[in-house]
């Protein structure tokens, strides 16, 4: 077994190798609002509608509602001027969609029933069954809005980590490598054994470890590449990271 050395294809934006990404972008623009800006946050929101959508059936709302809610959300978000309202100091795209959503859900929505919703028209596609059933909703737990909207924020971003992965090796036709090395990602990964790894693929341990460390490797590239797309500044990556395994471990 061969393994492609992914981590050439696509540098990590460390501090000195910060290219321009979709949320520095949208603060970038500022108040002169930009069809560059808006297209790079129309690309996040349908990236990280499903934080919005598990804060909002915290709140109470049925599933039912809680779709129309967010898609209302959107729509507004991308219509109205909400640029003008990022808070260059703390430009982080969780962090504003978070405050613009409490703003919409405090004073927009009972507005919003003089029209049809959304305007007729769903700007971001939910998938609201996918949402309900993939993370789950018990009645009895106690998390807060907050809480549950900065663990789903790190779920939807590690799934898109994956993601992108994913692609990376089924460009290169190795995509079964992938879903048998995919398992080592998890901290379950110490229950897989490198030699089964390795009958199934046909291959050798030596051969698996390599291709493990690679796969690793560029999991953390692309992780911070993700991350580096809701931050304003390189700086704030670092600290990101660590807010998303908080996240995931409260």
């Amino acid at each position: 077994m061969t393994s492609t050395d992914h981590t050439k294809d696509s540098p990590s934006p460390v501090a000195g190798n910060f290219t321009p990404t979709h949320w520095s972008i949208v603060v970038a623009a500022g108040r002169n609002d930009t069809t560059h800006a808006r297209v790079a946050l129309e690309k996040l929101c349908r990236a990280y509608w499903p934080p919005i959508y598990a804060f909002v059936r915290r709140q109470g709302h049925n599933p039912h509602d809680a779709q129309d809610l967010t898609q209302e959300f959107f729509a507004r978000l991308l219509e109205k001027n909400y640029l003008a309202e990022v808070d260059r100091s703390k430009g982080r795209f969780r962090s504003f969609l978070l405050a613009a959503l409490k703003h919409f859900l405090a004073n927009e929505w009972d507005k919003s029933q003089a029209q049809k919703r959304g305007g007729g028209q769903i700007p971001i596609p939910i998938d609201a069954a996918n949402a309900e059933t993939s993370f789950g909703f018990q009645p009895a737990d106690q998390t807060t809005a907050e809480k549950i909207y900065e663990r789903r924020w790190a779920l939807t971003l590690l799934d898109q980590v994956l993601r992108r992965l994913r692609a990376e090796y089924a460009r290169d036709g190795k995509e079964n490598l992938f879903e048998q090395l995919k398992p080592t990602l998890t901290e379950a990964s110490r229950a897989v054994g490198y030699a089964e790894i390795a009958t199934r693929l046909d291959s050798t341990e030596g051969a698996v470890k390599v291709a493990v460390h690679r796969l690793r490797s560029r999991y953390r590239e692309l992780l911070r590449a993700e991350i580096g797309e809701t931050v304003a500044t390189p700086g704030e990556v670092e600290d990101e990271i660590r807010n998303l395994f908080a996240a995931l471990a409260g």
